[in-house]
């Protein structure tokens, strides 16, 4: 058995207790939407030709290419709360090429199709940076490399996985980033971008209803009624509804409105410190120059960036399951510090740095790690969720999927075997509670057993429920 090196490393706890005296609790990102639209809520009866359900990326970018599609487009969008509020808004702003949450899980679950999915991606990723350039959404959006760095020796053959990527060894890494905890790095160059999440939704958000998308906040659906001999579907709130022929539900992480996917998704809580802006003097101890996005390589990992006003944004590591997605669930003291802890292990020259905010948002988790897709109401609504934290890119190839699929389009995005199958559900309750700390006690003694996998995750690895990321 070893010892993690943020353990071995540990800073004085006083250390901690000081840096986070005066962070408070609330979404740095959110914080600075100023100048964000607001809209009202739905009040009264509508028609359209496309109801798109929740304010997050994949609704935003669906209401967004559909009216793309087709200009003149009747489309009406409804947020329980308002644009972004949600995991879009508070995400670590890691804009990934990928579909499938990582090469070696594409893989091994799509073997046959993984070339085509890279490719897919790929041009995923350059429409979403053309699209945002092309409408003026100012999402501080920054074409850096990605570092995923080995703080374990177990770790480092690891790095020689990671396909056509440039490794680093110890030297090369700290020669970009200067950490004692990194004993080797990939660096992946053209697989992402970094993005400010909240900009990010608000200018797509913007961008939407100026071609035309009625947008309402504040207008939770309760309920997604197909009518029976009629080709419509309604969709109702307390204080409204809107009637179309086609619905999109981008809820991703909330109870689905359909219940034969309530099992498909739970919430997982992740956590998050950001930073005081860093003096010069801070960032030079630290290297940096390239402002790489970071991730390290254990089971529970953390992943770091810094930000346009040089704050280090850092969190990850402790995935908290939760039956519910509530409010009260945001504050948990005990993480914060532990993230707190671990980053001045990754950088102790930053002694006496101050935490300005701590925040959390809830993961819609899946077994397979990444989003499924799905069609109900004889093809009148469709749906996709499951982006288990790795949606900020790959919301817009879902939304391009689901209008694919409501236009009765087969395409490639639609032929695929990950688009057409669905993920193994979720047990029912306490069973899913039982599994999922089960699994977290299990990936936490990896991490402290040189990366060894005990019965219950070859189990899981064996069966592809996704539990090795």
């Amino acid at each position: 058995m070893s010892t993690p090196v943020f353990e071995r490393l540990a800073p004085d706890p006083r250390l901690v207790d000081a840096a986070l005296a005066g962070s408070r609790q609330s979404v740095l990102w959110r914080e600075g939407l100023t100048d964000a639209a607001r809209f009202d809520a739905l009040s009264g009866r509508l028609d359209a030709d496309l109801v798109v359900v929740g304010g997050g990326y994949l609704g935003l970018w669906t209401a967004l290419l559909a009216v793309r599609r087709r200009p003149g487009l009747r489309v009406v969008l409804l947020e329980a709360q308002q644009i972004g509020w949600a995991a879009s808004g508070r995400n670590g702003g890691f804009c990934d090429a990928s579909l499938t949450h990582g090469a070696d899980n594409g893989r091994r679950r799509w073997p046959h199709e993984y070339d085509l999915l890279e490719r897919l991606g790929q041009e995923n990723l350059a429409a979403l940076v053309a699209d945002v350039t092309e409408l003026g959404i100012d999402a501080e959006l920054e074409h850096v490399g990605f570092l995923d760095v080995a703080t374990e020796p177990h770790q480092l053959p690891w790095l020689e996985a990671e396909g056509d990527a440039q490794v680093l060894d110890a030297a090369g890494v700290q020669a970009l980033v200067h950490s004692p905890t990194y004993l080797g790095a990939v660096r992946h160059e053209g697989d992402g971008v970094l993005v400010n999440p909240a900009k990010l939704a608000a200018g797509l958000a913007r961008a939407a209803a100026d071609l035309g998308v009625q947008i309402f906040e504040h207008s939770l659906v309760t309920a997604v009624l197909p009518q029976r001999g009629s080709a419509a579907v309604v969709v109702e709130t307390a204080a409204g509804a809107v009637r179309a022929p086609r619905v999109a539900l981008a809820t991703n992480v909330f109870p689905s409105l359909l219940a034969r996917t309530r099992l498909m998704t739970v919430p997982v809580y992740d956590y998050v410190l950001a930073t005081q802006p860093l003096t010069p003097a801070q960032l030079e101890s630290i290297g940096w120059a390239g402002r790489e996005g970071i991730a390290d390589l254990a089971n529970h990992f953390h992943y770091y960036r810094r930000t346009a006003d040089d704050r280090i944004v850092f969190g990850g590591y402790d995935a908290i399951f939760r039956r519910h997605v509530r409010v009260g669930h945001e504050d948990r003291p005990a993480t914060f510090r532990k993230l707190a802890s671990h980053l001045l292990t990754t950088f102790p020259q930053l002694e006496g740095i101050e935490f300005s905010h701590r925040w959390a948002g809830a993961i819609d988790t899946s077994t397979q790690f990444c989003a499924f897709h799905g069609l109900a109401a004889g093809g009148r609504v469709a749906y996709s969720a499951g982006f288990t934290g790795l949606g900020v890119g790959s919301t817009r190839f879902a939304a391009e999927v689901m209008l694919d699929r409501l236009a009765g389009e087969v395409t490639e995005r639609t032929e695929l075997e990950m688009v057409r199958r669905k993920p193994l559900p979720f047990p029912p309750e306490p069973f899913t509670t039982v599994g999922v700390e089960a699994t977290r006690w299990s990936l936490d003694r990896a991490d402290h057993h040189e990366g060894r996998r005990n019965l219950l995750l070859r189990t899981l690895d064996a069966v592809g429920l996704g539990f090795d990321s």
